[in-house]
Formats: structure tokens, C-alpha cells, sequence
């Protein structure tokens, strides 16, 4: 399985609700077992700020891909890029029992 975790941060907290909207639209993915996006709760006082967290498990790299490659996918940076500051991403293999 693959564990797939994107952090983003709002270039202004007045768009917020408009990336959420945003990100929010990748939560109808076929393509993923498990997925889901939250608002951090921004309590660690030593972290730089993140607003948002997506977080997905993929069965593997074909089904990752076609994540990508959905249309909805493309919805979705088209709304949210413009109005991010930071995009963290990071894919890796699971070593958890499924």
C-alpha cells in the first residue's frame, strides 16, 4: 500500500474555505482505498503553519497514478494552486498490514 500526505498553507487566510472547497473535490477519487482532507490544528508551536492536510492510501502505483491522471485531479489544482503558499508532498511505501 501506498501512503500518499500533501501539507498546503493559504497565501491569505481569507481564501481558506475557497482551498478547502478546492481539495475537497479529490475526496470523490475512485482510485484510493482510504482518503481523506482536514484542517490542521496548527498546535505545535514550533512548526511553520500548514492549513490543510490530504492524506490517501493507494493500493499501488497504477492506482496512485490514475489519481493523478483524474480529471478531478486537474479541478483541483486548478483552484488551489493559485492560492497556496507552501505544497509539501511526500508518497512512500507502507510497511503496516492492511
Amino acid at each position: 500500500m501506498i501512503r500518499h500526505i500533501v501539507f498546503f498553507s493559504v497565501k491569505d487566510r481569507a481564501d481558506r474555505d475557497r482551498v478547502e472547497q478546492g481539495l475537497n473535490l479529490l475526496a470523490a477519487t475512485p482510485h484510493a482505498r482510504f482518503f481523506e482532507i482536514g484542517r490542521n490544528l496548527n498546535t505545535d508551536p514550533i512548526s511553520d503553519p500548514v492549513d490543510f492536510v490530504v492524506y490517501g492510501e493507494f493500493d499501488d502505483e497504477a492506482a496512485l497514478a490514475a489519481y493523478k491522471a483524474d480529471p478531478l485531479y486537474q479541478r483541483s489544482i486548478d483552484i488551489v494552486r493559485p492560492l497556496r503558499e507552501l505544497r509539501i508532498a511526500a508518497d512512500f511505501v507502507s510497511a503496516a498490514r492492511d
